[in-house]
C-alpha cells in the first residue's frame, strides 16, 4: 500500500459537501426564490440534479470497477476515451478548477460586507474587494504549498463545522413575516417563468461541487469504497439541504425582501448577523480549499501522462514532494492562476464558461458509464452498478442544459475544446487511437445490427439493390487495380471485402505471415478507404473461393458479387478464373472479372459502358455499377458514356428502346450520354471498343454465361488497346426504379 494514500471516505464527503454548500447557497438562493418562487427553485434543483445524480452514480460505478489513480475525473475520462481526448477535457477541467479557487475567494469577501460598509460610512471611500481577497488568497496559497492536502483536510473539518452550525441556526431562526405568512406548498406560485434559465445559470454553479472529492483519488486508501460513498452521500445531502433552505427562505421572507438583500439568510437565522457571514466565509473558504487541493492533482496527473508539448514542463508539473508526493509545483501554478483572477476582482464573465467545462466533464462521465453498459470489456465488473438510462439521461441533460444556459458560451466552450484537441494531436500523433470503450461499443452495435438484419432477412431487396462484393487476390503487392475497384464501389453505396490469399495450409508459419501481410495491406490502404481487408489461407484458388462465398457480409446483408482480377499482359490466372465462374454462379453471385492494365487510369476520360441488345440482363447492372463508381472522389468531374453496338437496320429500333428507358426514368442518364455505333460488315465489335475506349478510365463490358461453354478465353482477350476493362455477368436483371 502506498504510504501517501492516507485518506478515507470522510474527506471525500467533506470536500464535496463543503463545495456544494458554497457561496451560491448563501448569496443567490434568496434571489432565486424571490424571482421564481419555491416551486421554480425546486424545478431548478431537480433539473440540476438530472446531471449531478447520474454523474455521481456513474462515478461510483467506474470507481468500483478499477482503482482510480491521481487526477480523479481526468483519470476516468482519459482512461476511457483515450489520452488525447482525456488531455483536452482535463486541461479545460483543470482551468475551471483553478479559476474556481479565485471565484470562491472573491465570494469569500462578501462575508465582510459589514466591514466594507463601515469603511465607506466612516472614511468616505469604497474599499476594493482585493483588500480582503488578495491576503486570503495569499494565506490559502501558503497553507497548501507548505502543508499540503493533509492540513487542508483538517481545515475543511473546521470550516465544515462552522458551516453546519450556521445552517442549523438558519433553520431555527424565525421572522415576523414567518409568523404572519399563510405560506404552504399548495398556494405557492411559480413566478417569472420566462426568467427560468437566467436564474438557472446563476444557481447552477452550486451543483458543480459534487465531484470535488473525486480529485483526492490519489490520496485515498480505498477509492473504490470512498468515492461512491462520499460522492453519493454528499449529493443526496446537498439535495435535501437545497430543498430545506428554499422552503425556509420562501416561508420566512417576502419576495421583494428576497430580491433586495443577498444576505437575507442573516436576517432569518438565530444570531444571523454573526453566524451567517461566518457560514458564508466557511462555505466559500472550504470551497476554495477543496478546489485548490483538487486542481493541482488534476494538473499533476495530466503532466504525468506527458500530455504537454515539452518534456521539461511535464517533469516539472508531475513532480511531487519526496515524502508524500504532494504536487507542490502544480499547486504553485494553480495559485498563480488563481491570484491573477483574484487581482482582476470579477470572474462573473468567466463563471458561465467554468460551468460549461464542468458540464462537459459531467456529460463525459455519464457517457462513459452509458457506453460501458453496452460496450465494456469482460473485465468491467463494478461492484456498484448504475442504470444505463440514468447515465444517458445525465449525458443528454448536460448537453441540453449547456445550450439552455447560453448558446454563445456553449459554442465557445466547444470551439475551445476542439482547438485544444487539434493542438494536442499535433504533438501527440502517436496517441490518436480511440480508446477501447468506443471499439467495444461499436462492436456491440454492429453485432446487434447483424443479428437484426439476419432475422428480418434484409439481404438486399431487389428494389434497393446495392453491391456487396468480395475480391480474392494473391497478387495484392504486385497490383492494386482490384483493390481500387473495391474502393470505388464501397465509397458510398456499396460494401467491399478484400481477401488477400496466402497459398498454403493453415499453420503457425502461414498464420504469422497472414498477420504481417494484413498489417502491411491496411497500412498501404490508409484511413480513407471503406474496404474491409483480411487474409485467407488456402492451398488453391478454388478452395479459397468456396470458403469466401460462404462468409457473411460485413454490412448485415449477404454478399452478392465476386470480383476476380488478372494481369492483361500476363493472363496466367485467367484460366483458373474461368474454371471457377461456374462455382460462383451456383451461389447466384454477380461476377466481375477485371482485366487489370498497367496503363495509368485517366479519370478525366470517364467510364465507357458497352451494351448489346442481346445482353439486357447485364446492361442494368453495368449502368448501376458505373454510377456507383462515379460517386468516388477519384472520378470527380468524370462522366459516363454508354455505347450500343448494333447493325444498321437495327438502329431505329435500338434507339427507340433506349430512349424509352431514359424517358421513363429507368435509366438514370440523358440521351447525350448514349452513342449508337453501327457495326459494319466484317468489323469485329472488339475493334470498335478498342478504337473508342482506348483512353477511357474504365471500360465495362458484359458477358453471358452461355457463351463461356465453347472458347471462354476468347471472350476476354483482344482488348489490347483499352485500359482497365471490367467484364460483368449479372445473375439476374437489376431493377432501375
Amino acid at each position: 500500500m502506498n504510504s501517501s494514500r492516507k485518506f478515507g471516505t470522510a474527506p471525500v464527503f467533506i470536500t464535496a459537501i463543503s463545495t456544494i454548500l458554497g457561496a451560491i447557497l448563501f448569496l443567490r438562493f434568496g434571489f432565486a426564490v424571490g424571482m421564481l418562487g419555491f416551486w421554480g427553485v425546486v424545478l431548478i434543483i431537480l433539473l440540476g440534479h438530472t446531471v449531478t445524480v447520474p454523474t455521481a452514480l456513474a462515478l461510483s460505478e467506474i470507481a468500483t470497477n478499477k482503482r482510480v489513480e491521481g487526477g480523479g475525473e481526468y483519470f476516468i475520462i482519459s482512461r476511457s476515451f483515450g489520452l488525447n481526448i482525456g488531455a483536452t477535457i482535463g486541461i479545460t477541467l483543470y482551468l475551471s478548477q483553478a479559476i474556481s479557487v479565485a471565484f470562491y475567494v472573491i465570494a469569500f469577501t462578501e462575508a465582510f460586507q459589514f466591514f466594507f460598509e463601515f469603511v465607506k460610512d466612516s472614511l468616505g471611500f469604497v474599499l476594493p474587494r482585493q483588500f480582503i481577497s488578495i491576503p486570503a488568497m495569499l494565506f490559502l496559497s501558503v497553507l497548501i504549498l507548505k502543508k499540503g492536502a493533509n492540513l487542508g483536510i483538517k481545515a475543511l473539518y473546521f470550516v465544515a463545522a462552522i458551516l453546519a452550525l450556521s445552517l442549523v441556526l438558519f433553520f431555527t431562526g424565525t421572522t415576523p413575516h414567518a409568523g404572519e405568512s399563510a405560506f404552504n406548498l399548495t398556494n405557492v406560485e411559480f413566478r417569472n417563468v420566462e426568467q427560468f434559465f437566467v436564474v438557472f445559470a446563476i444557481i447552477f454553479p452550486a451543483f458543480t461541487g459534487m465531484t470535488a472529492g473525486v480529485g483526492l483519488s490519489g490520496e485515498l486508501k480505498n477509492p473504490q469504497k470512498s468515492i461512491p460513498l462520499g460522492t453519493i452521500a454528499a449529493t443526496i445531502a446537498g439535495l435535501v439541504i437545497y430543498f430545506l433552505v428554499s422552503y425556509k427562505l420562501a416561508h420566512s421572507a417576502a419576495p421583494h425582501e428576497l430580491l433586495e438583500d443577498q444576505l437575507i439568510m442573516a436576517r432569518i437565522a438565530t444570531w444571523g448577523m454573526v453566524f451567517i457571514p461566518l457560514g458564508l466565509a466557511a462555505s466559500t473558504i472550504s470551497s476554495a480549499l477543496g478546489s485548490v487541493m483538487v486542481a493541482p492533482r488534476t494538473l499533476q496527473a495530466i503532466a504525468g501522462d506527458m500530455s504537454f508539448p515539452l518534456a521539461r514542463i511535464n517533469r516539472f508539473l508531475s513532480q511531487g514532494r519526496a515524502k508524500d508526493n504532494e504536487p507542490v509545483n502544480a499547486s504553485l501554478v494553480t495559485c498563480i492562476i488563481a491570484f491573477i483572477f483574484v487581482a482582476i476582482g470579477d470572474v462573473n464573465a468567466v463563471a458561465q464558461i467554468i460551468s460549461m467545462f464542468f458540464m462537459v466533464t459531467y456529460g463525459s462521465i455519464c457517457l462513459i458509464s452509458f457506453l460501458n453498459h453496452f460496450g465494456s470489456s469482460p473485465s468491467y465488473r463494478p461492484s456498484f452498478k448504475s442504470r444505463w438510462f440514468l447515465s444517458l439521461i445525465g449525458f443528454i441533460a448536460a448537453v441540453w442544459i449547456m445550450f439552455s444556459i447560453s448558446m454563445v458560451y456553449t459554442l465557445l466552450a466547444f470551439i475551445l475544446i476542439a482547438l485544444l484537441y487539434i493542438y494536442v494531436n499535433t504533438y501527440h500523433k502517436n496517441r490518436k487511437n480511440l480508446a477501447s470503450i468506443f471499439t467495444n461499443a461499436f462492436l456491440q452495435i454492429n453485432r446487434n445490427l447483424q443479428v437484426y438484419f439476419q432475422k428480418k432477412r434484409i439481404s438486399g431487396a431487389e428494389s434497393e439493390w446495392r453491391p456487396s462484393a468480395i475480391c480474392i487476390s494473391a497478387d495484392s503487392f504486385k497490383r492494386d487495380n482490384a483493390l481500387n475497384l473495391l474502393r470505388w464501389i464501397s465509397y458510398k453505396y456499396g460494401f467491399g471485402t478484400y481477401l488477400h490469399r496466402i497459398e498454403g495450409y493453415y499453420s503457425r508459419i502461414t498464420f504469422e505471415q497472414s498477420k504481417s501481410e494484413l498489417a502491411r495491406l491496411i497500412k498501404n490502404e490508409g484511413t480513407d478507404g471503406n474496404v474491409y481487408i483480411d487474409t485467407i489461407i488456402s492451398p488453391s484458388n478454388t478452395s479459397s473461393i468456396a470458403q469466401a462465398i460462404q462468409i457473411p457480409g460485413i454490412a448485415g446483408m449477404e454478399n452478392n458479387m465476386i470480383i476476380f482480377d488478372y494481369d492483361k499482359e500476363e493472363p496466367a490466372e485467367l484460366d483458373d478464373i474461368i474454371d471457377n465462374v461456374k462455382l460462383v454462379k451456383s451461389g447466384n453471385f454477380d461476377v466481375c472479372i477485371l482485366a487489370s492494365s498497367r496503363k495509368r487510369v485517366n479519370y478525366a476520360n470517364g467510364i465507357h459502358v458497352w451494351i448489346k441488345s442481346i445482353d439486357e440482363d447485364n446492361a442494368n447492372l453495368m449502368i448501376l455499377l458505373s454510377f456507383i463508381i462515379l460517386g468516388h472522389p477519384d472520378w470527380k468531374n468524370s462522366n459516363i458514356s454508354i455505347f450500343d453496338i448494333c447493325k444498321e437496320d437495327e438502329v431505329k429500333q435500338v434507339r427507340k428502346r433506349i430512349i424509352d428507358l431514359v424517358e421513363s426514368g429507368r435509366l438514370p442518364i440523358t440521351t447525350r450520354n448514349i452513342k449508337f455505333i453501327i457495326q459494319k460488315e466484317g468489323v469485329h465489335s472488339k475493334s470498335i471498343i478498342n478504337e473508342y475506349s482506348a483512353d477511357a478510365g474504365l471500360t465495362i463490358i458484359g458477358f453471358r454465361e452461355e457463351s463461356m461453354k465453347k472458347n471462354a478465353r476468347e471472350i476476354f482477350e483482344g482488348y489490347n488497346e483499352t485500359g482497365n476493362t471490367l467484364f460483368i455477368n449479372s445473375c439476374s436483371k437489376k431493377i432501375i426504379e
